[in-house]
C-alpha cells in the first residue's frame, strides 16, 4: 500500500476561530468538561451559592449561575478571548497557582464550538451586563442578581463530527452529574443545586464537610469512616478515610484533592491503596475523601489542560507522608483506640437477621476443620490463666456443646450505671478489691465472653450492650500483626524466636517442592523456617516461628512453599507479604467448630483491644459488632 503523498501548503498563521476549535478538542471534551471549568470559574469567583442547569445531558443547554464577585461589563469581551484572564500575570503567578482555572483559554474554547451568553453584574453595578457569542460581541445592559450566568447551549453545534462521539443523554448527564458531585464534596461552604430537564435532582446547602460528605457518599459510608488530619512541614492531610468493611466493588468512591483541586494521581493512589494492604486484599477498593494542602510552588497543576494531573516537586516525600498517615489511622481502629469502634447493629437489622442459615459473612471452607484436640497457649500472654486474679470464680467451659457461663462474676459497672445487662444470676465483671477502682467500658471495651455460638461467635456483654465476635477472623487479625511485627522486628536486627521441632515433620513432597525447599532455602529461613530435603521425594519441617508452633506443619509448609514459588523467592517479602502474612495467619487461627472455654475467649477480647486494626480481619471482613441495649429493647418492645 502506497503511503498518501502529502498536501504542499505554505507555513500559515492560523485563523483565531480554527485555532479555539482545537484548543476545544483539548478542554472541552463532553459537557462535563464544560460543568467543570465554569464550576471552577464559579469558585474562583468567591461564590457561596451556586445553581447548574442542565437540559438533554449538557447537550442542549448548560447554564451555571454565581452569587460571585461578578464580570465589570469592560471585562467581559476580553473573559471570552483566547489566552485572557484575571488569575494570572506572570511566570511567577504560573508557579504558584492558588486558583482552579488560570489558563484564560476554558471560555474562549466553549464558545467556538458553542453559542454562549454570558450575563454578569458586580455588586456596585446598577444592572447587569451580557455578550452573547465570542469576545468580538457587543456588551449589553440586560437584568439580573448580583453574580454570573454563563449560558451554554448546542454544544458541537458548529462540529457534528464532534457531536457524533457524544453518548446517551443519561451517559452524559451521569459524566456531569460526577463533575458536580466532586466539586460540592471539596466546598462544603458552598450551596450547589443541580436540575436536568427542568427537575431539580441535588441540593446541598451549606454545611460541615463530614454532613456534605454523608450526603454525597451516602450513609454506609458516613457510618463506616475514620477522620484523619495530619501535618508535616508543608504538608497537610485531612478527610475521611472509609473502614475496610465499607469497601466497593469499583474505584467509585475515591476523591483526593490538592489545594482544593480534584485530582487523578498515580502516586497518590498508590499511597492511600499501600497503607491499605494490611486490611484490604483481593479485588476490593476503599472509599475515602482526602484533602491534601501544600505550598502551591511544590506541586505544578499546569501538567495537562484538564488540570486533573498533578506534578510534586518531592513525589516521594508526598508519597510517604500521605502512606504513613492513612496507614497511621487505619491502624488506630481498635476497640481501645480513639478512632471509631464498629457501626453499633440496629434493632431493624439485627430483626432483619434469619434466625438460621448461612451469616452474612460466612466462614471460608477452611475454616470448617478442627482446630485440634487442645489450644495451647493460643492465646498467650493470657490474663486469665489460672489461678490469677481475672480468673476467680470463673467457671471452665464443658467439655461438650456450648461453653457458657451461669455465675456471678461480681461488677463491672461503676456504681450508679445501669445493672440491668446480667446474664443468668449476676451482671458479667471481674471480681474487685476494695481499693480497686470501678472498671468502666474505657478498661474492657469488648466486655466478658458470655457464651460461643455454633462454634463460630463469641457472645459478651459490655457496657453499652451485646457484642458479637467472630473468633476465627478476629485471632487471624491477632496472628497476622504479631507476625508482621516479628519480621519488621527481625529486619532492625533482632531474632526472631523459631519453634524447633522434637521430631521433624516429615511428608511426602513432589520434585517441585523439593526444588523450592532448596532454592529459597535463605528465604524461609527468614520467615523462620528450616525445611529440608531428605531424599528426591521427602521434606522435613524442622523448625517453625514461635508464633505458629499450633498450626499443623505439613499444610503450614506446603502452602509456604507455593507462595514462595509462586510470588518468587525474595519478591515474597516485599510485593507479596500480605498474601504471605495472611496465609500464614489463617492457618494458626482458631477454627470454626473449635469449642473454646470461657477464659480462652476472655483473652481473645484482650487481645483485640491491644491489637492494631483488629477491627477487622486482613481480609477486610469485619471481626465484631455492637448491638447496644436500646435496639434490643426495640425487638422486645420494651418501654413502648
Amino acid at each position: 500500500m502506497n503511503a498518501p503523498v502529502p498536501t504542499t501548503r505554505p507555513i500559515q498563521q492560523l485563523p483565531d476561530q480554527l485555532i479555539s476549535q482545537i484548543a476545544a478538542g483539548e478542554v472541552v471534551e463532553r459537557p462535563s468538561a464544560v460543568v467543570k471549568e465554569l464550576l471552577e470559574n464559579a469558585l474562583d469567583a468567591g461564590s457561596t451559592q451556586i445553581t447548574v442547569r442542565l437540559e438533554e445531558g449538557g447537550v442542549k443547554r448548560i447554564a451555571i449561575t454565581d452569587n460571585g464577585r461578578g464580570i465589570a461589563p469592560e471585562e467581559l469581551p476580553l473573559a471570552l478571548a483566547r489566552h485572557a484572564t484575571s488569575k494570572i500575570a506572570s511566570l511567577n503567578d504560573l508557579e504558584n497557582v492558588g486558583t482552579l482555572g488560570f489558563r484564560g483559554e476554558a471560555l474562549a474554547s466553549i464558545a467556538s464550538v458553542a453559542a454562549v451568553r454570558i450575563t454578569s453584574r458586580t455588586p456596585n453595578a446598577a444592572h447587569a451586563f451580557e455578550i452573547v457569542g465570542s469576545h468580538e460581541g457587543t456588551v449589553a445592559p440586560s437584568s439580573g442578581a448580583f453574580g454570573t450566568t454563563i449560558d451554554v447551549q448546542d454544544l458541537y453545534f458548529n462540529t457534528p463530527a464532534r457531536r457524533k462521539f457524544l453518548k446517551s443523554e443519561q451517559t452524559e448527564y451521569g459524566h456531569c452529574a460526577e463533575i458536580v458531585r466532586r466539586i460540592a464534596l471539596s466546598r462544603p461552604d458552598v450551596s450547589f443545586s443541580l436540575t436536568h430537564n427542568g427537575r431539580t435532582i441535588d441540593h446541598w446547602n451549606v454545611s460541615e464537610a463530614a454532613k456534605r460528605s454523608a450526603q454525597i457518599l451516602g450513609n454506609d459510608f458516613a457510618e463506616a469512616r475514620l477522620e484523619l488530619e495530619e501535618g508535616a512541614g508543608p504538608l497537610r492531610l485531612y478527610g475521611y478515610v472509609g473502614l475496610p468493611t465499607a469497601s466497593k466493588a469499583r474505584a467509585d468512591g475515591q476523591f483526593f484533592y490538592v489545594n482544593g483541586r480534584y485530582v487523578r494521581d498515580k502516586l497518590l493512589v498508590h499511597a492511600v491503596r499501600a497503607a491499605y494492604q494490611d486490611v484490604l486484599h483481593g479485588d476490593r477498593f476503599p472509599s475515602y475523601v482526602l484533602s491534601l494542602d501544600l505550598d502551591p510552588a511544590l506541586v505544578d497543576v499546569n501538567v495537562h489542560p484538564s488540570k486533573i494531573e498533578v506534578r510534586f516537586r518531592d513525589s516521594r516525600a508526598v508519597h510517604q507522608f500521605v502512606f504513613h498517615a492513612v496507614q497511621r489511622t487505619l491502624a488506630q481502629t481498635s476497640a481501645t483506640a480513639h478512632g471509631s469502634a464498629p457501626a453499633p447493629v440496629s434493632a431493624a437489622e439485627f430483626g432483619a437477621m434469619r434466625p438460621s442459615g448461612t451469616p452474612a459473612w460466612a466462614p471460608r471452607p477452611h475454616e470448617q476443620t478442627s482446630f485440634g484436640s487442645q489450644l495451647t497457649s493460643t492465646f498467650s500472654p493470657s490474663p486469665f490463666a489460672p489461678g490469677s486474679r481475672w480468673d476467680e470464680g470463673r467457671p471452665q467451659a464443658s467439655n461438650g456443646g456450648v461453653a457458657q457461663s451461669t455465675e456471678a462474676y461480681g461488677a463491672l459497672f461503676s456504681p450508679g450505671e445501669s445493672t440491668r445487662v446480667q446474664f443468668a444470676s449476676g451482671p458479667v465483671g471481674v471480681p474487685l478489691s476494695s481499693s480497686d477502682r470501678p472498671l468502666t467500658n474505657e478498661d474492657f471495651p469488648l466486655g466478658f465472653a458470655l457464651a460461643q455460638l455454633h462454634g463460630i461467635y463469641i457472645l459478651a456483654q459490655n457496657t453499652k450492650g451485646l457484642v458479637l465476635v467472630d473468633m476465627h477472623a478476629a485471632h487471624e487479625r491477632i496472628l497476622y500483626e504479631q507476625i508482621k511485627n516479628a519480621l519488621d522486628a527481625r529486619a532492625e536486627g533482632e531474632e526472631l524466636q523459631v519453634q524447633q521441632m522434637l521430631i521433624p515433620v516429615t511428608f511426602y513432597a513432589d520434585a517441585v517442592e523439593v526444588a523450592t525447599a532448596q532454592d529459597h532455602a535463605e528465604t524461609l529461613k527468614t520467615l523462620g523456617f528450616d525445611i529440608a530435603a531428605l531424599s528426591p521425594t521427602t521434606l522435613a519441617v524442622r523448625t517453625v516461628p514461635t508464633i505458629l508452633r499450633n498450626a499443623d506443619a505439613q499444610t503450614l509448609a506446603r502452602d509456604v512453599l507455593r507462595d514462595v514459588r509462586e510470588y518468587g523467592g525474595s519478591r515474597v517479602l516485599i510485593e507479596r507479604r500480605n498474601e504471605l502474612l495472611g496465609t500464614l495467619a489463617c492457618h494458626t487461627a482458631v477454627r470454626a467448630n473449635r469449642v473454646l472455654s470461657i477464659q480462652e475467649m476472655n483473652a481473645l477480647l484482650r487481645q483485640m483491644e491491644i491489637t492494631e486494626r483488629s477491627d477487622q480481619c486482613n481480609h477486610g471482613r469485619p471481626t465484631w459488632v455492637q448491638l447496644e441495649i436500646n435496639a434490643l429493647d426495640k425487638l422486645f418492645l420494651r418501654g413502648q
